[in-house]
């Protein structure tokens, strides 16, 4: 299979698609592209080497891959600040707080462990546009290298210190009252499935004030227990021993800790799509303005942001584009339907770390006036729609003819409202589907919402099934 190459970055599964060539390739691009971008920006600094900052997460091809891509760095004349072991958010940090040029991730973050992959962020500590990518793609086709002299080679700084820095920057946050949570005594589950997330994750929340918490799958071995995408299908044995335990609910996350799941304590979901509306309306509370999502997401959000009067603007799937549209809109909290929490006054990128925070607040915040109240009575609060998330796996064609499919299904759905900026999604007065090429796995995702689960599933099975008919000629 080839590369899935994307603002959220280039991926593959290790020793097919993501090799020893093109990780270099693509390291000296990504040096080459960070150089000329600091040049246009610090023009009275010609020869100051960049700096980029790296982390991974805790798959077995890590290490291997995280020296590969700092030796060609080095090579390339940058200097490198490796975190080791670090999320996806804590990077995002340590390169704005380092005043770097650029960061390199080396996750796959949901994918299966047999796949890694380089995240690229600019100097903002943020997802490259794409633009950018165009740019850096150009880059590594013409192969536009600039090696360095063998006496301008870059150096490495080891730094394990951002995980305290993360959590210190949480912990600052206004609306944080860690002694009211510590008030109610929380016992909680944790699941990190061996990711990034199994030492910061049980750290953040015992310095927010739970008292109690209940390690699964934080050993990080990066060898995953399960399907590490934190979704209802993949955790039948963490719900499971979610209700042995007597825990009040359980935080789960993925592999490099950018999307946050909840199980209320009896063993139901409280839906990834539910937590940024939970912590969106939360943080409504404390600071008014508008809120963003992705065309994928709940319309729980948009009914979130009309209780306070206030505008919910949706863009493409992918972080930069999320975060593109919260800039231009000055939306004060943000994200995606898949557990991903954006929240500004912290930095613009997704956090599972700081979405732990807000729902721990807004957790406590309920309780204080529900006193004994439980999660699942917690989760009645909100606008409850039902979604449906299914997948077609794509051929040795892949995308190849997709454009002409989502057109005609279009014309054929002339009742719904068709958007196409992103793939097709069709909006009908009840529910909505959304048919898109994943940016991460060769794959078409049909997400639907409706009134009932029935409904939703219906409404996805019905559009599958439309894809399928037209890409075997039928």
């Amino acid at each position: 299979m080839s590369l899935m190459i994307s603002v959220s970055g280039i991926r593959g599964i290790v020793g097919e698609s993501l090799t020893p060539k093109n990780l270099t390739a693509f390291a000296m691009a990504f040096a080459s592209w960070t150089l000329q971008k600091k040049k246009e920006r610090q023009k009275e600094l010609p020869g100051e080497k960049p700096r980029i900052v790296i982390g991974r997460d805790t798959r077995p091809t890590g290490k291997a891959v995280g020296d590969l891509v700092s030796n060609t760095l080095l090579l390339c004349g940058c200097d490198v600040t490796d975190l080791g072991i670090a999320t996806t958010p804590t990077v995002e940090i340590a390169v704005a707080d380092e005043h770097a040029d650029g960061g390199l991730i080396i996750t796959a973050s949901h994918n299966p462990v047999a796949w890694n992959a380089l995240k690229m962020l600019n100097h903002r500590g943020e997802f490259l546009s794409a633009a950018d990518v165009d740019e850096l793609l150009d880059i590594a086709e013409k192969e536009l290298f600039y090696p360095a002299r063998w006496d301008a080679i870059g150096s490495i700084t080891h730094n394990d210190r951002y995980d305290q820095v993360h959590i210190d920057k949480i912990l600052k946050l206004p609306f944080i009252d860690t002694a009211a949570i510590a008030a109610e005594h929380f016992r909680i589950l944790v699941d990190c499935v061996e990711g990034a997330g199994s030492s910061i994750v049980p750290q953040l929340c015992q310095q927010l004030g739970v008292e109690s918490i209940v390690e699964v799958a934080c050993g990080g071995s990066g060898l995953f227990p399960r399907n590490p995408e934190p979704i209802e299908e993949n955790l039948a044995d963490t719900i499971a021993t979610l209700k042995k335990s007597g825990c009040d609910f359980a935080l789960v996350v993925d592999p490099d800790v950018d999307r946050l799941a909840i199980i209320s304590e009896d063993g139901s979901l409280f839906g990834e799509e539910y937590t940024l509306v939970a912590c969106a309306d939360f943080y409504l509370k404390k600071n008014i303005g508008p809120v963003a999502n992705n065309l994928s997401s709940s319309r729980a959000l948009r009914d979130i942001a009309n209780r306070y009067g206030v505008n919910c603007y949706s863009a493409k799937v992918g972080e930069i584009n999320v975060t593109e549209v919260m800039k231009e809109q000055g939306a004060v909290i943000g994200g995606e339907g898949n557990g991903g929490v954006i929240l500004p006054e912290l930095h613009y990128g997704r956090d599972a770390l700081v979405g732990i925070a807000l729902f721990l607040q807004a957790f406590t915040l309920w309780r204080s006036s529900n006193k004994g109240g439980t999660m699942s009575q917690f989760r009645r609060q909100f606008p409850d729609y039902f979604m449906s998330k299914q997948k077609i796996i794509l051929g040795k064609t892949g995308r190849t003819g997709l454009e002409t499919i989502f057109t005609d299904i279009a014309c054929e759905y002339d009742s719904a409202e068709a958007n196409r900026l992103d793939g097709l999604k069709l909006d009908f007065a009840n529910s909505w589907v959304h048919l898109r090429p994943s940016n991460t796995e060769p794959i078409v995702r049909i997400y639907s919402e409706a009134p009932s689960k029935i409904e939703a599933e219906r409404l996805a099975d019905e559009l599958k099934l439309q894809i399928e008919q037209r890409t075997s000629g039928k």
